[in-house]
């Protein structure tokens, strides 16, 4: 890359960062979105478990499949 590109794609992250930085959204939000990625996650984990659960019990009744 050439100088001038370099300062002008440097000065755009910096711009950026500061926007973000200083952004209402970040003091508003505070843990709420930790703890809902937390609880989305604990649902996906008993939804998989349970879908396990129901192909355990297939492959259990079937002893012609592959293991």
């Amino acid at each position: 890359m050439s100088g001038s590109k370099e300062k002008k794609m440097n000065s755009f992250w910096w711009t950026l960062g500061k926007i973000l930085n200083g952004a209402w959204f970040y003091d508003n939000i505070g843990d709420i979105f930790n703890y809902s990625v937390i609880v989305l996650g604990f649902i996906g984990l008993f939804y998989w478990l349970n879908y396990q659960r129901k192909f355990n019990a297939q492959a259990e009744k079937d002893p012609n499949q592959l293991k």
